[in-house]
């Protein structure tokens, strides 16, 4: 089956902790939700949507168009189903072509065996057609298909988005450990932000929260700063379709008083990163960056929302001396931010103890594979509770 022009399942993929701000999100482009499970969702409907999709969509990884779906009891039969299908149709010989397997069945070990029977069952249909092959290989820029086979039965989708859609091509300069630009997001929309209240946020590293925070409060959807798109690399891309979808996204803007976003971080480094990421997404002139140790950070008199994303021991920094960092973390939201919301991003939850303030509440997410927590602090005027 390969019209692609008739409703069909779409799978919305993304990462643990992300689903609900996810289907958030889908639900607000106008989509019903099929089903769900932690690090995803199906909707169904046609690829102009899917390319909305992946315009829109900030929390997500990728989106998978679905292509067949059928019994398959070993890699022979997997290689016949692929191969029976229309290729011809849906790629020409000279677009490059990669293949990324999900497996979970007893008859291989390998998942890459998988991907290779696929390739191959793919690249054997053009050419006996055509009489030409795509190239192949693992680069995912181009024509990406994935399969998911479990047990008896296996799925195979085009992977329009290509690259994973939290590669949103503003982070040149990433300098080091760098959340994720869908994780940010997810972070800045579990806090509720949209523009209306200041954002502070101290210890910006390469201020991809605060970029992600702009482009929230200006309704700037993410996909405009990309260039390549794998559904761009299907035959019959619908070129007009896109542009009208571009030439639509381009004149949204939010039309209130978008309030200060302030990012400050002591290392020099990471502040030069942060301001060339933050022009090269178009929002450099919505924040404000500056140099300063994260207690200093110029708080507006206005009350809105401060996030910080510190150092939690896994991957940079000496617990012992975060222990001190994270004790000063709560002496700057006692003394700093009264009548102000404040939350922390980490991934240790001894260090967050030293904080010292109690949580109003806690949002589980994952950075890359460390469970990771953003806690939440109601910092009332003239409070000193301490966690019990």
């Amino acid at each position: 089956m390969t019209d692609f022009h008739e409703p069909r399942t779409i799978r919305i993929t993304c990462a643990p902790g992300l689903v609900d701000y996810l289907r958030g999100e889908v639900e607000v482009l106008g989509y019903s939700v099929d089903t769900s499970w932690p690090t995803g969702l199906e909707i169904t409907a046609g690829m102009h949507d899917a390319m909305r999709l992946n315009l829109f969509l900030r929390t997500a990884f990728n989106v998978l168009v679905l292509i067949e779906a059928f019994p398959c009891a070993d890699p022979d039969e997997l290689y016949r189903r692929v191969r029976a299908l229309h290729w011809e149709e849906m790629i020409s010989p000279d677009e490059y072509l990669s293949v990324v397997s999900s497996v979970n069945t007893p008859t291989i070990k390998d998942w890459r065996f998988a991907s290779l029977k696929v390739k191959d069952a793919i690249v054997d249909r053009v050419a006996s057609v055509v009489g030409a092959r795509p190239n192949s290989g693992p680069d995912r820029r181009n024509f990406v298909v994935h399969l998911y086979w479990s047990g008896n039965d296996a799925w195979v989708f085009l992977n329009t988005s290509g690259q994973k859609l939290a590669d949103r091509n503003y982070r040149k300069m990433p300098h080091k450990a760098p959340m994720q630009e869908t994780l940010a997001a997810g972070v800045m929309l579990a806090t509720g932000y949209d523009g209306s209240v200041p954002l502070v946020n101290p210890m910006c590293g390469s201020g991809t929260l605060a970029i992600e925070a702009a482009l929230i409060a200006s309704g700037r959807p993410p996909g405009l700063l990309r260039a390549n798109f794998g559904f761009m690399h299907r035959k019959g891309f619908d070129v007009d379709g896109w542009q009208a979808l571009r030439r639509g996204a381009k004149k949204i803007r939010n039309k209130g008083t978008i309030a200060p976003i302030i990012a400050t971080d002591i290392d020099e480094g990471a502040l030069c990163a942060a301001r060339q990421n933050a022009e090269t997404a178009g929002v450099h002139h919505m924040i404000r960056f500056e140099r300063c140790d994260f207690a200093d950070t110029p708080i507006p008199s206005e009350r809105g929302i401060v996030v910080m994303n510190p150092e939690y021991g896994e991957r940079l920094g000496v617990i012992a001396e975060l222990e001190g960092t994270y004790k000063r973390m709560g002496d700057f939201f006692k003394q700093r931010c009264q009548g102000w919301t404040g939350y922390i991003f980490t991934g240790n939850l001894e260090l967050a103890k030293k904080v010292g303030l109690r949580t109003s509440r806690r949002l589980e997410f994952f950075n890359a594979k460390i469970e990771c927590r953003l806690l939440k602090y109601e910092l009332y005027e003239g409070t000193r509770r301490k966690e019990s």
